[in-house]
């Protein structure tokens, strides 16, 4: 368990539209954990989910009053990754700009590295 580095910046209408999430989901008080998973279009693709398990090589941070996981392992993937939540017209979702992510797919949801590229599937 490492809570020296600030991995994920989440803004707080993020943090707001986590807080209704976990509510709506009966999670509440559970971490928001933030993963890089291999597969998309580019071959990396990001997953949030709520866990209330914290591993030895998480990084945990809190912010908004929202308690973040991140491995270590995905760590170095996503320093500096910043996670916002944008409402439009057409409804809304969650943004992530990751200053790592050298390309990403026209889906939206898949990315690479310069060191990490993962293993590619074809989007529909």
């Amino acid at each position: 368990m490492n809570t020296e580095k600030t991995v994920i910046e989440l803004t707080e209408a993020a943090a707001f539209r986590v807080k209704e999430m976990a509510k709506h989901n009966e999670e509440e008080g559970s971490y928001l954990r933030i993963a890089v998973h291999g597969g998309g279009c580019s071959g990396l693709t990001y997953g949030m989910n709520f866990d209330k398990n914290i591993n030895d090589d998480d990084y945990i941070d809190e912010q908004h009053g929202i308690k973040i996981l991140v491995s270590n392992t995905d760590a170095p993937i996503l320093m500096g990754t910043k996670i916002d939540y944008k409402q439009s017209l057409m409804g809304g979702g969650f943004t992530i700009d990751n200053p790592n992510a050298i390309a990403s797919c026209g889906c939206g949801t898949s990315f690479r590295t310069a060191k990490v590229e993962g293993t590619p599937e074809v989007c529909d």
